[in-house]
Parts: structure tokens; C-alpha cells; sequence
């Protein structure tokens, strides 16, 4: 076999070399530089689809939500406007009491009116009432009392946990004329 044998002037090689430096320094500095821009770019893309396919899972979700925020009854508790009562109809309160704490899943264990705060000439009449049961259904109790026209003012709510169920002792004024 043959050796090939290549004559390059030196000065030739020389220009090689430098050309060939020149084309790995662009290379490295323009080229590699940008192809990992391109990547970064490429995975802010993903990314960003992910998210608009999750908000597009979401929005039906978030279209409900509004519509329930958007209707104002749900968000409005009773609020009659404030009359007395004559007080011969005084213990209508006990009947509406009772009521209300028939459809809030408590248990009444006293409804007794305090006969001395309303003596002479007293525009209100106290209520000692006892409860038993939980504390979310004695939540229900305080929006039924907010729908009772004639309630003058919840003085005193004492809780107190018992093993069995917690104890509501409140004092309540009814409004009289």
C-alpha cells in the first residue's frame, strides 16, 4: 500500500487551524449558547400548557363558585325591623322558641322567663334558656333568633362541654310595649 502523502505548506496549516479555532469559538459561543436558550423556551411552552389545560379543567368549577357568590339570598340572614310586643303575648316567645329549636336538632332542657325583670314599667322581659346538643346546630338557634322581630338582645351565651354534648345556657330579652 501507498502512504498518502500530503504536502501543505506550513503557512496553509496554519490558516487551517486558525479557521477551524475560529469556527469552534463561534461554535461554543453563539451557537451552543442559543440552542440552550431554545430548549429553555421549549420547556416554558410545556409548562405553560399545562396551565392552560388545567385552568381549562377548572373553569367549570370556577363558573360555579360564581354563581353561587353571585346569589345574594344565600349570604343574607334574617333581619326583621325591630317592634315590641304587648305583653299580654309575652309568652308567644316560648311557642317560637320552641320552634326554632325543633328544626336546629338541639334539645330545650329550659325556657323559663325571669317575671321580676319585667315588673313596673320595663320595656323587656328576660328569658333563661338551658340547651344541649352541638355546636354547629346551635349555630342554626342564633340565625332563628335574628329572624324573631321582637327580640330585644342576647345578654349572656355560656358553653359549657359536657362528655355527652355541650350545654348553651343563654339570656335572652324580649322587647315589650
Amino acid at each position: 500500500m501507498k502512504k498518502f502523502n500530503i504536502n501543505i505548506d506550513q503557512n496553509s496549516l496554519l490558516y487551517m487551524v486558525i479557521c477551524g479555532g475560529i469556527i469552534l469559538f463561534i461554535g461554543l459561543v453563539a451557537i451552543f449558547p442559543l440552542f440552550h436558550y431554545n430548549n429553555n423556551l421549549i420547556d416554558e411552552n410545556k409548562e405553560l400548557k399545562s396551565k392552560i389545560e388545567e385552568q381549562k379543567e377548572l373553569k367549570p368549577i370556577y363558573s360555579s363558585m360564581l354563581n353561587i357568590l353571585n346569589n345574594k339570598d344565600l349570604l343574607v340572614l334574617p333581619n326583621p325591623e325591630k317592634q315590641a310586643i304587648p305583653r299580654g303575648e309575652a309568652g308567644k316567645f316560648q311557642d317560637d322558641f320552641r320552634n326554632i329549636v325543633g328544626k336546629s336538632g338541639l334539645m330545650m332542657v329550659s325556657n323559663t322567663p325571669d317575671l321580676n325583670s319585667a315588673v313596673g314599667s320595663s320595656s323587656s322581659l328576660l328569658h333563661n334558656v338551658v340547651l344541649r346538643g352541638e355546636l354547629a346546630n346551635f349555630r342554626k338557634i342564633l340565625i332563628g333568633l335574628g329572624s324573631i322581630p321582637y327580640l330585644d338582645r342576647i345578654e349572656d351565651i355560656n358553653i359549657q362541654q359536657n362528655p355527652d354534648s355541650m350545654e348553651f345556657k343563654m339570656k335572652i330579652w324580649i322587647a315589650l310595649k
